[in-house]
C-alpha cells in the first residue's frame, strides 16, 4: 500500500492522516463479511439532528452476488468504471430528506449521512481497506434499479476493498495515485470571530 499520509500544518490522529482516497483495488482479495459490518457499525454511530440516523445504505459485494453488484457497477460514470471494476465492495449512501418522528423535511439529512460516510471510511483505513466516495454515478438509474423511495438522496457511491500496487491502474489513473496529496491552507478555509478572519495558529 502506498503510503500517502497527509502532511499536516498540526498533528492529528493517525487515522485521519492514513485516510485517502485511492484507485488501486486488488481485485484478488475479498472484504470478508465482519471487516463490511464493521464498515456499517462505524457509520450506524455516527452524530445525527435529534438522533434521526436519516442514511441508508445498499451494499453489494461481488464475492457474494456478482450479478446485483454489476447492476450497481453500471450505474457508475465511465471514469469510475475503469478502476471500480476491482473493487469487490460497492456501497450507495442515501438521506432520507424527512425526519422519521413527524415527516418534516430534514435539512440536515445529508450533512448526517456525510457524517456516516466519513465514519465508514475512516474505519476501513482502521481495518487495512480503502474507501473511495464517488459523486460519479447515475442517481436516477440507481433510484429505479433497486426500488429507492423517492424521498431519500442518493448521495455517494462508494468503493471499498484492499490496496494494490499503482502499476495495476491505467497510465493516467497510477500518475493521480501517485501524486501528492494537497489540501489548501488551514487559514485559507478555517476563520475566527468573523467571516475571512483566518484562524490565528499561535
Amino acid at each position: 500500500m502506498i503510503d500517502k499520509r497527509a502532511v499536516t500544518q498540526v498533528p492529528v490522529h493517525d487515522i485521519i492522516a492514513q485516510r485517502w482516497s485511492g484507485r488501486a483495488f486488488d481485485a484478488s482479495k475479498p472484504v470478508n463479511r465482519e471487516h463490511t459490518l464493521a464498515l456499517l457499525e462505524a457509520a450506524r454511530w455516527a452524530p445525527s439532528c435529534f438522533g434521526d440516523e436519516p442514511w441508508r445504505f445498499i451494499v453489494w459485494d461481488k464475492n457474494r452476488d456478482a450479478a446485483t453488484w454489476q447492476k450497481a457497477f453500471a450505474c457508475l460514470g465511465e471514469f469510475n468504471q475503469q478502476w471500480v471494476k476491482n473493487a469487490p465492495v460497492l456501497l450507495l449512501a442515501t438521506a432520507n430528506a424527512l425526519f422519521r418522528e413527524n415527516g418534516k423535511p430534514n435539512r440536515w439529512s445529508q450533512y448526517d449521512t456525510g457524517a456516516a460516510a466519513e465514519n465508514l471510511s475512516l474505519q476501513a483505513t482502521a481495518l487495512g481497506l480503502m474507501a473511495h466516495q464517488m459523486g460519479g454515478f447515475d442517481a436516477e438509474q440507481a433510484r429505479q434499479t433497486f426500488n429507492i423511495p423517492a424521498q431519500h438522496e442518493c448521495m455517494a457511491m462508494i468503493a471499498v476493498g484492499y490496496p494494490a500496487k499503482p502499476e495495476t491502474l491505467t497510465e493516467d489513473l497510477k500518475l493521480r495515485e501517485l501524486a501528492q496529496r494537497q489540501r489548501r491552507p488551514l487559514q485559507e478555509c478555517f476563520f475566527e470571530g468573523t467571516w475571512a478572519t483566518p484562524i490565528n495558529d499561535l
